[in-house]
C-alpha cells in the first residue's frame, strides 16, 4: 500500500493550462487544415507566361478566386509537354478535386477580363473562365476572437495578482472573498506536539487544558460549565506564541484552521468582512474545531484611533465582523479561536471582554531553568563538545527568548564550522553569544592610535565603576576590537530581578556614565563615544521621574499609560510647571551619577590607567584581568555567570 501511495504521488498534478494548451492547439489544427484544404494550389506563374500557355491551348480552365487571382487548369495533352512537368505538386493531405497547375495575381480584374477575352476569341479557343469566392471561416473567426481573449487572458492574469494567487481560472474572480486558512485535520500530519515545547509551564497547561475540552467535553460541562470561546497568546517576539499554537494542531485531532491577521486585509472593500465569515461558516461545519490568528493586531487595533481614516474603513468592518462571528447573535459554541500578538496594548477593548477572548495567556521571557530546557531541545541536532555545561550557556543568556536560544545554538555550529571542527564546544557558544549581542568582530576597521587609546580608556571607566559599586552588574568581558557599529564593547553579568530598587537604578546609571567620566579624569576632554551611554541613562532617569514614581520632587505619581491612548491625545497629562519639574529632575539624577563616577576614578586613577594598559595591549580582558587589579570584589554574591552588552 505504501509503495501505491508513493507511485500515486508522483501523477502530475492536474492544471487548467492544460485545458487552455489542448484548445490553443485544437484551433490551430483546424485553422491550418482548412486552410491548407481551401487554398490547395500550384506552381506561382506570371500574367505573361499565362497568356503564351493560353495562346498554344494549353489552357483547359481558369478560375478567378476572390476577384484578384487566378488558377489555371491544364489540358491533358499540355500536362504531358516538358515545360509542364514540375507545375504538378505532390499533395501533403490528398484531397478531392483537381489541383490547379498554375496561379498568379494580377492587377484590375477589367483589365484582365478583357485580355482573357480576347486571347480565347482571337485564337478560337475552348478555355473555360469561371468565378470563385473562397475564405478561411476558422481564420477569421479567430482572428476576431483574438482580442477579446488576450484581453480577458489579462484581466484573470490581474486579478489572481491582486488576490494572491489563491484559487485557479477565470472563478478567481468569485473567490476573492473566501477565506485563505490553512486547513490541519486527521489527514494532515502536524509533527510538532507538547513535547516539544521546552519552558513555559503555564502557558502550555493552559492551552493543553483548552485541547482537553475539544477532546472530553462532559468532563466540564457535566457540572455546568462552558467551553471557553478564544484564548489570546500574549507576548514578546521570539518566546514561542506560534510554536504554542503548532503544538495545538498536533495534539488536538480537530480541524485546525490558521492564518494570519494580515490574510483578511485586501484591496477591495468588504473582501476582509467576507472572509471572517467564510472562516468561521467552514470552522463550523466541521466543529468541533480551532480557528489560529496570528498577528491579531493586523486586524484587532482599536477603532477611532485614526482620525484622518474615512466612514468606511475596512480594517474595522473586519474586526466588526470577527467581534460578531466570535459571540454575536447566532454563534456557535463549538469553534475555539487561539490569537497571537506582541500588540495587546493596541488592541481593541470589545475584543480583548470575556466571551471573545475568555483567556489571555501570557508567554513571557524564559528564566535561567527554563532557558536550560530550550537549550536542551536546540542542542539534540548539533555534535556537542563531551562536557558541555548547559547550565552555564543558560546563565550567560538573561533576557533571550526562545528564538535567540535556537540562534545562538544556530549561530555556534556555524561558527565551529568555519573553524573546522568536529564539534561544537563551549567557546563557540561564547563566540555565538558575543556576536549575536555586539555584532560580527571587525578587525580590519581604520582606527588610529588615539582613538583607539580614547576607547580603551573609555571601556576601562566602565569595568571600573561597576567593580566599585555594589548594585552594578560586575563584569565579564571588555574588549576594544570594533563590533557592529561600535568601537568598543562591554559584557556584563546583570541579575535577574523582578523588581528594581532605587539604589540599583543608580548604581548601574553610574555605571554606564563611566566610559565619559574616564575620559574626563584622564584627558581632560570628553567626547561623542558615550550616546548609547547616554541615551539608556536618559531613558532610565525620566522612567525613574515619570513612569516608576521614584522621584521625591516629583512623589508618587506616574504619567505612563498602559492602554496607549495618551499617545494620541494633543496635551501632556501635567502642566508646564511640572514639565519645567520633571526635567530638571532629570538631569540632577544623571549630573549626580556622574559626579559620583568622576569621584571614583579620580580615587581609582592608577588602577584604570593600568587596566586600559592591559586593554591596550591584549585588545580583550576578562574577570580575571580586574581581580588582578583590583583583588575580589566585596560584595560578590555567588557567581551567576551571565552576560549582556552594554
Amino acid at each position: 500500500m505504501a509503495d501505491d501511495k508513493k507511485v500515486n504521488n508522483k501523477k502530475p498534478k492536474f492544471s487548467p493550462y492544460w485545458v487552455y494548451g489542448i484548445v490553443i492547439v485544437i484551433f490551430l489544427a483546424i485553422n491550418v487544415f482548412s486552410g491548407g484544404m481551401s487554398s490547395s494550389t500550384g506552381s506561382v506563374t506570371t500574367p505573361a507566361q499565362f497568356f503564351e500557355y493560353l495562346k498554344n491551348g494549353d489552357v483547359d480552365k481558369v478560375e478567378i478566386v476572390n476577384r484578384r487571382e487566378a488558377k489555371v487548369y491544364l489540358t491533358n495533352e499540355a500536362l504531358n509537354k516538358e515545360v509542364h512537368k514540375k507545375s504538378v505538386k505532390q499533395q501533403l493531405f490528398p484531397i478531392a478535386g483537381k489541383t490547379p497547375n498554375y496561379q498568379f495575381e494580377f492587377g484590375d480584374l477589367q483589365n484582365f477580363e478583357n485580355q482573357l477575352g480576347k486571347a480565347v476569341a482571337d485564337n478560337d479557343l475552348t478555355t473555360v473562365v469561371n468565378y470563385k469566392t473562397e475564405q478561411n471561416v476558422w481564420g477569421d473567426f479567430l482572428l476576431t476572437l483574438l482580442p477579446f481573449v488576450l484581453i480577458i487572458g489579462v484581466w484573470i492574469f490581474i486579478m489572481r495578482r491582486m488576490s494572491g494567487g489563491a484559487g485557479g481560472g477565470a472563478g478567481q474572480i468569485f473567490n476573492i472573498g473566501k477565506s485563505k486558512a490553512k486547513l490541519f485535520d486527521q489527514n494532515t500530519e502536524v509533527k510538532t506536539s507538547f513535547k516539544d515545547i521546552a519552558g513555559l509551564e503555564g502557558a502550555k497547561e493552559e492551552v493543553e487544558e483548552i485541547v482537553d475540552f475539544l477532546k472530553n467535553p462532559e468532563k466540564y460541562t457535566s457540572l455546568g460549565g462552558k467551553i471557553p470561546k478564544g484564548a489570546i497568546l500574549i507576548g514578546a517576539p521570539g518566546t514561542g506564541k506560534t510554536l504554542l499554537a503548532k503544538a495545538v494542531a498536533g495534539e488536538a485531532k480537530v480541524p485546525f484552521f490558521s492564518l494570519s491577521g494580515s490574510d483578511f486585509v485586501e484591496m477591495f472593500v468588504g473582501v476582509g468582512a467576507s472572509r471572517v465569515r467564510d472562516l468561521f461558516k467552514q470552522a463550523k461545519e466541521k466543529s468541533p474545531s480551532i480557528i489560529f490568528i496570528d498577528e491579531i493586531d493586523a486586524i484587532g487595533r482599536a477603532r477611532g484611533r485614526n482620525a484622518m481614516s474615512g466612514s468606511n474603513d475596512e480594517r474595522e468592518n473586519t474586526l466588526n465582523q470577527l467581534l460578531t462571528e466570535m459571540d454575536g447573535f447566532g454563534t456557535n459554541t463549538n469553534v475555539i479561536v487561539l490569537a497571537a500578538t506582541n500588540r495587546v496594548d493596541i488592541l481593541d477593548k470589545a475584543l480583548m471582554r470575556a466571551g471573545r477572548f475568555d483567556r489571555q495567556i501570557f508567554v513571557d521571557l524564559p528564566d535561567v531553568r527554563e532557558r536550560k530546557e530550550i537549550f536542551e531541545v536546540h542542542l539534540r541536532p548539533l555534535k556537542k563538545a563531551k562536557g558541555l555545561d548547559i547550565d552555564f550557556l543558560s546563565k550567560q543568556t538573561p533576557g533571550f527568548s526562545g528564538a535567540d536560544i535556537a540562534n545562538v545554538c544556530n549561530e555556534a555550529a556555524l561558527i565551529a564550522a568555519r573553524k573546522g571542527k568536529k564539534s561544537v564546544g563551549k567557546q563557540d557558544f561564547l563566540d555565538a553569544v558575543d556576536r549575536i549581542i555586539g555584532g560580527l568582530e571587525k578587525k580590519n576597521k581604520i582606527i588610529t592610535p588615539d582613538e583607539k587609546r580614547a576607547v580603551a580608556y573609555h571601556e576601562a571607566g566602565h569595568a571600573t565603576v561597576s567593580w566599585m559599586l555594589e548594585h552594578a552588574a560586575p563584569l565579564v568581558k571588555v574588549t576594544i576590537v570594533p563590533r557592529g557599529r561600535s568601537l568598543g564593547a562591554a559584557w556584563y553579568l546583570p541579575e535577574e530581578r523582578l523588581i528594581v530598587h532605587p539604589e540599583q537604578m543608580l548604581d548601574e546609571m553610574c555605571a554606564a556614565l563611566g566610559g565619559r567620566a574616564a575620559e574626563k579624569v584622564i584627558f581632560n576632554k570628553i567626547s561623542t563615544g558615550a550616546l548609547s551611554d547616554l541615551e539608556k541613562i536618559t531613558k532610565q532617569a525620566r522612567a525613574m521621574v515619570t513612569v516608576y514614581g521614584l522621584s521625591d520632587k516629583i512623589g508618587n505619581l506616574t504619567y505612563y499609560d498602559s492602554s496607549g491612548q495618551n499617545e494620541y491625545g494633543f496635551t501632556k497629562p501635567y502642566s508646564e510647571k511640572t514639565a519645567e519639574l520633571i526635567d530638571k529632575e532629570i538631569s540632577d539624577i544623571i549630573e549626580k551619577q556622574y559626579q559620583r563616577a568622576l569621584k571614583i576614578l579620580e580615587a581609582n586613577k592608577d588602577k584604570l590607567t593600568e587596566l586600559a594598559e592591559v586593554l591596550l595591549d591584549k585588545e580583550v580582558i576578562f574577570k580575571d584581568n580586574l581581580e588582578k587589579i583590583f583583588g575580589k570584589r566585596p560584595f560578590d554574591k555567588k557567581e551567576e555567570d551571565t552576560t549582556e552588552e552594554e
